[in-house]
């Protein structure tokens, strides 16, 4: 079975201008699921206004990455949630890097809101985790997949520039197919899709890449190309084994 793959633009920028030409340009393109918020456009401009400037374009997902949130005490959360909800945001991604309880407060209160909650442990660049010199340990960030999971979190990001790690938390964590991973790293950080086949929802979150060419739809055209081809590989490799 072909795997099922979306794209998420990374709206990292504070051109209102060029964020409505991106809109207008690929909304209708198939592999578009959402738009990815992140800090640049929210405090620049607040919440509201980016939302409702994209609900004039879009009735698609529209997630906030806070990069990162969940890094607060518990009792946060809600005012976070509160925050998310009337902003018109409809999907929210988490970091819980200050622990079990902040995880367990944060994921309740964004789900009471009937936000979908999108839960990462581990960053796409080098030296983040303490295997390669960075603050967090490997097992810790494994632990906040497992906690997510327990807590009924079906939606996971995960970089596809470290695989190993990733297929190790995939697997210990009992992960499987009812769950959606939202995959940072793709174009300039080198990300490679084929080292994920085992994943079936793939949503891409593709931010420098799209923003800075001069065709969005041509260059999701592109990777529309690059994804039936990986599915084909796929079909024969399935078909020989």
């Amino acid at each position: 079975m072909d795997k099922t793959f979306k794209v998420i633009p990374a709206l990292d920028l504070i051109d209102l201008d060029k964020l409505e030409s991106l809109i207008q340009a690929i909304d209708d393109h198939p592999l578009i699921y959402g738009y990815k918020i992140g800090f640049s456009l929210g405090l620049t401009y607040g919440l509201i206004r980016v939302c409702k400037l994209l609900q004039k374009h879009t009735a698609k997902p529209l997630i906030y990455d806070h990069q990162k949130a969940a890094t607060d005490i518990p009792e946060t959360g809600e005012l976070f949630a509160d925050v998310m909800k009337f902003s018109g945001i409809t999907e929210v991604i988490i970091f819980p890097l200050a622990g079990p309880e902040t995880l367990k407060a944060w994921i309740d209160a964004l789900q009471d809101k009937a936000l979908k909650v999108i839960v990462g442990g581990i960053m796409t660049h080098p030296g983040f985790l303490e295997s390669e010199g960075g603050f967090i340990r490997d097992l810790a960030a494994i632990k906040i997949y497992q906690q997510a999971f327990d807590k009924n979190v079906r939606d996971f990001v995960v970089p596809l520039t470290k695989p190993e790690i990733t297929k190790k938390i995939y697997s210990e964590v009992g992960l499987d197919d009812t769950c959606t991973f939202y995959s940072p790293g793709y174009g300039k950080q080198g990300g490679n899709l084929a080292n994920f086949s085992y994943i079936k929802s793939h949503y891409l979150i593709i931010g420098r890449s799209l923003l800075n060419v001069e065709d969005p739809a041509l260059y999701l055209d592109e990777v529309s190309k690059q994804i039936n081809l990986l599915n084909k590989f796929n079909r024969g490799k399935n078909e020989k084994a």
